[in-house]
């Protein structure tokens, strides 16, 4: 593990709770956690145990949640739908279970998207695009839409997309959950890869032991509390 920089995650006592009917489902009860940048964190969980719910939290994906959370020394709990805007498109980058690309761009306009979005110029956005593509071994595929390209191949555009505009965490749920085993394996350790290179952070939800042991830190939720 590289050397570990500022806190870019802080979290302090989160809770989100639901109600079914007259019934409160508590899915967050408290969750304290701290992520510095060069950290790649793995949050464990079992389906349904609020895995989701903590990666909508911390990448301001909805409201309803109570305690605090700061990313990159922020407090967010009471910012503007406008202020957690300007915080996902400067500091955050997601990845699914599913890539979510656009179906009717290539992999490399894919990628270029957020970043005109950013303001980037249009060809600064293309040489980033070529660069985290090819680093992903899409050298030959930047002309290609979604559906001419593989399962592993379209989460590796994902991959590029996320880390687009170097945010300082990437937030990724699942996001080997679709693959087979062996192109997992690879994709995770591609985006490992990418992540450190670039000095960012992240947070992997997942429910697979064996992928979690690779990463720096395992957290586990269990009951809506962290440990």
């Amino acid at each position: 593990m590289n050397d570990l920089g500022n806190k870019v995650v802080e979290l302090r006592d989160v809770k989100r709770s639901f109600k079914q009917g007259d019934v409160q489902i508590d899915v967050l009860r408290g969750v304290d956690l701290d992520i510095r940048s060069n950290e790649i964190v793995a949050l464990l969980g079992p389906s349904g145990s609020g895995k989701s719910t903590l990666l909508q939290a911390v990448g301001l994906l909805e409201g309803g949640f109570d305690g605090s959370i700061k990313l990159d020394g922020e407090e967010t709990a009471q910012m503007s739908a406008s202020g957690h805007t300007r915080i996902r498109r400067e500091l955050l980058g997601f990845v699914y279970q599913f890539h979510h690309l656009l179906p009717d761009f290539s992999a490399e306009e894919n990628v270029v998207m957020p970043q005109l979005i950013a303001g980037t110029s249009q060809k600064d956005a293309e040489e980033r695009a070529e660069s985290l593509l090819c680093s992903l071994g899409l050298g030959e595929r930047l002309d290609h839409k979604p559906s001419k390209l593989s399962g592993g191949e379209q989460q590796r555009v994902a991959v590029a997309r996320a880390l687009a505009n170097a945010p300082k965490l990437v937030l990724a749920d699942e996001p080997t959950g679709n693959l087979d085993e062996t192109t997992a394996d690879i994709v995770l350790a591609e985006l490992m890869a990418l992540v450190r290179e670039e000095g960012s952070a992240a947070l992997i939800a997942t429910h697979n032991e064996r992928l979690a042991a690779k990463m720096d830190r395992v957290v586990r939720l269990h009951d809506g509390i962290l440990s």
